[in-house]
């Protein structure tokens, strides 16, 4: 079954535990320390820590030894979108090949993993104080725009939620930011299977000269609350794992989800096991 296959595995900001900290290194240690915010220092910690378990299984790697590395494309400082550091010139198991995405949004952490194309993972809080309008205005093109004003006023937010995320999974994809055209990035609407419908020729550009890029696109749901958004940037992936849970979704990407929240506190009582003194 040809698509690309991702796992999506989610948990939650209440997994946040003293006993994740092993697996920071001193980089993302000073930066969770930094953190004033407690929310948002519980979701880096979350986010870092799953990622570190989930690479660490697939590498055949310990987990605080998984080489990731941030680096802002604009400062040089490390704090820019997180990718794995591997060696080209390594055993196949350490080479590079594999991409993964980080997301949170209130209480919800998730991380996508894919091994044949670039993938992008956003989530959003569907109760979210928002301000429709002036984010409409920012986000989307004016055909998305007029559709949006089409729909009753109690539909608009979600809608908005939807399309937003689906944005902003291509954005991660690609390895762009929010400062990318928005407005140019034309997909379809909503309540239809997603697709890119129209590229910003500066997104183009990043994979080839008056080219469209690659993507393939899928909705997800996060306990019957959260919308959130897969997209894969590459070649045709491979076909289906034979994973207990994987589902085909409109546009080429094979979804596995996983439970977060079981790996993090499985690793946590493995941690605080082997604290315990034998005869303790």
């Amino acid at each position: 079954m040809p698509g690309h296959p991702v796992q999506v595995w989610w948990a939650g900001l209440a997994d946040a535990h003293a006993g994740l900290l092993a697996l920071l290194d001193p980089v993302e240690r000073r930066r969770y320390e930094a953190t004033v915010d407690r929310a948002g220092r519980g979701r880096f910690l979350v986010g870092c820590a799953l990622s570190r378990l989930v690479l660490g299984e697939l590498l055949g790697l310990p987990p605080a030894d998984v080489p990731l590395r941030r680096v802002c494309p604009r400062c040089g400082g490390p704090h820019g979108k997180v990718r794995l550091a591997l060696s080209p010139s390594g055993p196949p198991s350490e080479r590079p090949g594999l991409d993964f995405s980080v997301a949170h949004s209130g209480a919800v952490i998730g991380v996508a993993v894919c091994a044949t194309g670039r993938v992008g993972l956003d989530v959003e809080e569907a109760d979210v104080g928002l301000d429709v309008d002036s984010a409409a205005r920012v986000a989307l093109a004016d055909s998305e725009l007029a559709a949006l004003y089409g729909r009753p006023a109690a539909e608009r937010k979600p809608a908005f939620l939807r399309t937003w995320t689906r944005k902003e999974a291509v954005l991660k994809a690609l390895g762009v930011g929010l400062g990318a055209p928005l407005r140019g990035l034309e997909l379809s609407a909503p309540e239809q299977p997603p697709a890119v419908l129209a590229w910003p020729e500066q997104l183009a550009r990043l994979e080839q000269p008056d080219a469209r890029p690659d993507m393939s696109l899928t909705d997800l749901l996060v306990d019957e609350v959260h919308p959130a958004a897969v997209a894969v940037a590459g070649g045709a992936g491979a076909g289906a794992d034979g994973a207990v849970g994987a589902t085909e979704a409109p546009g080429g990407v094979r979804i596995t989800v996983r439970d977060g929240s079981a790996a993090l506190a499985e690793y946590v009582r493995g941690a605080t096991a082997s604290d315990i003194a034998p005869g303790a």
